[in-house]
């Protein structure tokens, strides 16, 4: 039948008043396979919301949203959503090291104590039991080798930094830290330890005679255009912040939690800074970042590291000690390392890094497929088995339908 031009235009002025529903929204069309991957696990109740980027060395091929970033406030998920990265900072922490290693400020293998005297009277746990402690002193000293690469004995935090991580300023955390004995002797054993990394990050402090969140930003975060990335978000930044949420056995699947390790307002100057788990960012401003190691230390014309600090940060530094009892992965200085592939439709190549964060936050550098992945979600409080599942969907997603497929 046909329609008279007053009834078309009415179905368009009627169009114009419908409400648009944010991208992933129940009911909002998209043929993307990404954007299908993020959409499921939505669906599922195991996000609120999906940022995911996907680009090669030199370009973004793709960046979908999905969800919300608030539930409550119905605020859709947007590509310049904020984030809490976590310990993806960690990755951030060792390029600063390896900056001054660069420049021959530092050695990989020198002493902690050398830049940090404090260190040279910690002990090392020998015996424990319900009775007593006994304690040596240890038989080498810890390096900064050790600590960025978990193998320092050095706890994962202090009683002082259970609570809140921020609380204390770096330099008063990494002071307590030698205070506590080693759980086991250098080398010996990876067991994660934020101590470690935020030591690391008060070395760059000392050396650089400048505090640590200043050296990230005149030295990596402003020359790589990184805008958004921080230990304060502004008032601004905060606005674009997704909040994190948990599993409820309500009929939504989810409830709204708060950044359990940072006080609040994370906008107050005072927070302490963490270089193992503070940083805030966006998907842009990580791919940026991402390009940068992929292309082994330069970016825009601009040459941040060497190749060969890229190639030893990237690499696994741990030999042939397990990881969380599994030989699959290895650790660099701040990266997680593919050492092996358990299974034959594995979607990450050997070779490939990448590192992740407390609410699920994910970058991942996939050079045999010239692939960069960036995956940004606040999952909290859900077990192991459920995050990876928001892991590999994505990223068999990201690979099925833009990654090369050579054999692996």
């Amino acid at each position: 039948m046909r329609v008279p031009p007053y009834s078309r235009h009415a179905i368009v002025f009627l169009m114009s008043l419908m409400p648009i529903l944010p991208t992933g929204a129940a009911g909002a069309p998209d043929a993307s396979p990404l954007h299908a991957a993020a959409q499921k696990l939505v669906d599922a109740h195991l996000v609120s919301g999906v940022v995911a980027l996907v680009g090669s060395g030199d370009n973004v091929i793709q960046v979908e949203t999905a969800g919300y970033a608030d539930i409550a406030a119905r605020r859709p998920m947007t590509p310049d959503s904020l984030f809490w990265i976590a310990s993806m900072s960690k990755a951030f922490t060792g390029t600063a090291v390896m900056m001054l290693v660069d420049e021959g400020k530092i050695r990989i293998d020198d002493p902690v104590a050398k830049y940090l005297p404090e260190f040279g009277v910690q002990m090392l746990v020998v015996e424990r039991d319900a009775d007593h402690v006994l304690l040596r002193k240890p038989p080498h000293p810890i390096t900064i080798r050790d600590i960025l690469t978990h193998t320092s004995g050095l706890g994962h935090r202090t009683p002082l930094e259970e609570e809140h991580i921020d609380l204390l300023s770096l330099r008063e955390n990494v002071m307590t830290y030698p205070l506590l004995p080693l759980t086991f002797p250098a080398g010996q054993r990876y067991d994660y330890s934020n101590e470690g990394i935020n030591t690391a990050g008060r070395i760059v402090e000392v050396v650089s005679g400048v505090p640590f969140d200043v050296f990230l930003r005149e030295r990596i975060l402003g020359p790589l255009g990184m805008k958004d990335t921080t230990f304060h978000p502004d008032a601004g930044q905060i606005a674009r912040l997704a909040k994190s949420y948990g599993p409820d056995p309500g009929p939504s699947g989810l409830a709204e939690l708060p950044i359990d390790q940072l006080s609040s307002p994370l906008d107050n100057p005072l927070r302490g800074i963490s270089p193992a788990g503070g940083l805030f960012s966006t998907a842009d401003d990580i791919y940026r970042f991402c390009r940068m190691i992929y292309h082994e230390g330069s970016y825009g014309g601009r040459r941040y590291l060497s190749r060969s600090a890229v190639d030893m940060m990237t690499a696994t530094q741990i030999g042939q000690l397990p990881m969380d009892n599994t030989m699959d992965y290895g650790y660099g200085f701040g990266w997680l390392t593919r050492r092996k592939v358990s299974r034959a439709n594995d979607p990450v190549n050997l070779g490939s890094f990448g590192a992740g964060g407390a609410y699920n936050t994910n970058m991942w550098i996939n050079r045999p497929r010239n692939l960069i992945t960036v995956w940004l979600v606040q999952q909290e409080n859900y077990p192991e088995s459920k995050r990876k599942i928001v892991r590999n969907t994505l990223m068999k997603a990201a690979v099925g339908a833009y990654g090369k497929s050579p054999p692996i």
